[in-house]
């Protein structure tokens, strides 16, 4: 494919791709692993800036340098742009060695897709702004897709940042095959960025994943880890803070929780027998589907809090094609329950738009 700069097939049967990878409209490679910004500013306690910093060394050190980020990634006055800034200020030697992706298109605020061309100006305007010059805005996309405007509109809108040099290219997110197909009619798409995991592959089955292989567009996985299911940590519904998200999240429901646990007692059993944690069978699992069996490359972007689980989600762990068989085997043995988002935000997964309009 022509985005891959290099990804050494095995001639000994893992299925683990080496090396990195370009994204069309990128200004260097990236790695085969990249890092999710989000945790680190969206929470009810954020961790501190030391932290934060140390973690997103840990990412860089490892080669995970595709920073995958959010405009409404906490408050207006602190979310992943503020950080972002900010480490660039102490740090101005690495925005060289990075690749930021940051997600926006929302309402100001909130993650409400607002996909007219004046929102979305408004929404890259501030990611410049924020940034202030310490780092060029490499790639820029809509968190959803608005069910209100044609898609149409909102690609033409970031396509003007592009042909001007502001904006190195434009990635979707949690959007229909359709959705693909209508967007990249308007623009080159340098990645399209949705849920992927052992927890979670509907994209394997609705076409999304298929349309990007057909028109050499990257996957970025977001929650490789099951949002830290797949780590093993959490035992039980008491082990889910009473802050937490998840909690809100019908997958991780009383009657569901028991029901999809069963995935991660398998999971546990296989990295056991590895010797390496789950969390990294999962991550490597989502490693090995890029350029597998027809599909596009596939970038996870883990997210982590602390440099120590940063270098454990980058470990590289190598899975023959008996293990892989092992592993789909254990998916295919378990029935996963329950919606991944609440309602109000499950219905703007795989996003479609109303049709434009001459």
């Amino acid at each position: 494919m022509s985005s891959v700069v290099d990804s050494a097939k095995s001639t000994l049967g893992l299925a683990q791709p080496k090396g990195t990878y370009t994204l069309p409209g990128s200004p260097i490679p990236t790695g085969t692993t990249g890092y999710g910004l989000m945790g680190l500013t969206w929470r009810p306690n954020p961790c501190s800036q030391e932290q934060a910093f140390s973690a997103m060394q840990a990412a860089l050190a490892e080669g995970a340098n595709l920073w995958n980020g959010g405009e409404f990634y906490g408050p207006p006055e602190r979310n992943s742009l503020h950080l972002l800034n900010e480490y660039y200020t102490k740090y101005p030697e690495d925005a060289k060695k990075t690749v930021i992706c940051i997600k926006g298109g929302g309402k100001p605020g909130n993650p409400i897709p607002d996909g007219s061309e004046q929102n979305t100006q408004r929404s890259i305007d501030e990611c410049l702004k924020v940034l202030d010059g310490k780092h060029k805005l490499d790639f820029f996309e809509c968190a959803r897709v608005d069910p209100k405007t044609p898609i149409e509109i909102t690609m033409g809108a970031i396509k003007k940042y592009i042909d001007n040099g502001k904006l190195g290219g434009v990635c979707l997110s949690e959007c229909s095959a359709d959705s693909i197909r209508r967007a990249a009619a308007v623009v080159k798409i340098s990645g399209v960025e949705i849920e992927y995991s052992l927890f979670e592959n509907e994209v394997e089955r609705n076409g999304v994943l298929s349309t990007c292989a057909e028109l050499d567009i990257p996957v970025v996985a977001y929650s490789p880890l099951g949002r830290g299911f797949l780590t093993g940590q959490v035992k039980s519904r008491a082990d889910i803070p009473e802050d937490s998200y998840l909690n809100h999240v019908p997958r991780f429901n009383e009657e569901n929780f028991p029901k999809n646990i069963k995935l991660v007692h398998q999971l546990e059993d296989f990295a056991e027998r590895k010797k390496v944690t789950p969390g990294q069978v999962a991550v490597a699992w989502v490693k090995a589907q890029s350029e597998r069996n027809g599909n596009p490359v596939i970038i996870p972007i883990p997210g982590a809090t602390t440099a120590e689980r940063v270098k454990e989600n980058c470990v590289d762990v190598e899975l023959s094609d008996m293990d892989l068989k092992e592993i789909e085997s254990i998916i295919a043995s378990i029935d996963i329950t329950g919606e991944r988002y609440p309602p109000g935000i499950s219905e703007l997964c795989f996003g479609n738009s109303p049709p434009l309009k001459d």
